[in-house]
């Protein structure tokens, strides 16, 4: 009976891996967007995106709406709403304003430790590994954050600037608004019996919509500039493709991968997105990794290999 279940925990684990390297791949994507679509602000961005992604939601989930809406309860309703505004409209607002105002580097190194974050927060629940064996692979998980940034932060270390801070604390928000995403909703679906990964997130996805549409007030209070009919094409194109692979794909990967992996593991696939991220930078700027670069890769690698480790171990000692 040990020897079976072990078996089911490593095939669990093996998937849930390959469900949070895929999501990883899909959202790195979501970086690209704004060099795709640069005559558009990171607010259009984000209100093309989520319409986009509550539009298809809907699509998808019309033909189990009816069964599916009595089965979702005020309560439910509520997190569904706090966890689309922590992990979709307030992060991404917060991550494009830090890139802006800060700079794609600094912005990276505080988003870079969203594993070291997530894996202590996880580390705390009932039956957790013990944080002492995941400390090897907490410290490379920050060397790699540490060198994604380092190169390009050099040439500030004479002093922050007033904008430099303002993007420093964007991006700690965006650190915050994220983990508290992950952690709630890795949460969530452990305790829901009655609705599958994939609803939860188009449901989260309608929400998300929702949301975007009460951002279009403030967009145009703000003011939008005038664009040609292929810069909305182009617009409406990369809205719709980074909904469809970012937001359902990716989504609906995570939230499979969220129901196969303890929390402490999840931390760790979010590391795939910064990675992959990087791979289509470089890609897009056509040009080799610089050696910290490099060292980062490596660095995201055996931090993953090591928290992987660290998992099986005690499952091992259990079949024994």
């Amino acid at each position: 009976m040990d020897i079976v279940r072990h078996r089911h925990d490593t095939t669990s684990t093996v998937g849930g891996i390959f469900c949070g390297m895929g999501a990883g791949a899909v959202w790195g994507l979501v970086f690209l967007a704004p060099e795709l679509a640069r005559a558009f602000s990171p607010l259009q961005l984000t209100i093309g995106r989520y319409l986009s992604y509550g539009a298809v939601s809907a699509v998808l989930i019309l033909p189990r709406w009816r069964a599916l809406a009595h089965s979702v309860t005020r309560r439910e309703w509520i997190a569904l709403g706090w966890l689309a505004l922590a992990g979709n409209t307030l992060y991404y607002i917060l991550l494009s304003s830090a890139v802006q105002l800060g700079g794609i580097a600094m912005t990276s190194l505080v988003i870079g430790f969203l594993p070291v974050a997530v894996t202590i927060i996880g580390s705390r629940d009932q039956g957790a590994v013990p944080l002492p064996r995941l400390a090897p692979s907490l410290l490379l998980c920050a060397a790699g954050a540490l060198c994604i940034g380092w190169q390009a932060l050099t040439p500030s270390a004479g002093g922050f600037q007033r904008q430099q801070i303002a993007g420093l604390l964007c991006a700690i928000g965006a650190l915050a608004s994220w983990t508290s995403y992950a952690v709630g909703n890795s949460r969530w679906l452990a305790r829901l019996d009655h609705i599958s990964a994939h609803d939860w997130s188009l449901l989260i996805g309608i929400v998300t919509g929702a949301q975007a549409l009460l951002l279009i007030p403030i967009a145009a209070v703000i003011g939008v500039e005038q664009h040609d009919k292929l810069a909305w094409m182009q617009f409406a194109e990369v809205s719709l493709g980074v909904a469809l692979l970012a937001s359902i794909a990716g989504n609906a990967l995570w939230n499979r991968m969220s129901r196969l992996l303890p929390l402490t593991l999840i931390g760790q696939m979010i590391l795939f997105e910064t990675l992959f991220a990087l791979l289509y930078g470089f890609a897009w700027e056509q040009r080799l990794p610089r050696p910290l670069e490099t060292t980062s890769f490596a660095c995201v690698i055996l931090s993953v290999a090591a928290c992987i480790s660290a998992h099986r171990k005690p499952a091992l000692l259990a079949a024994a």
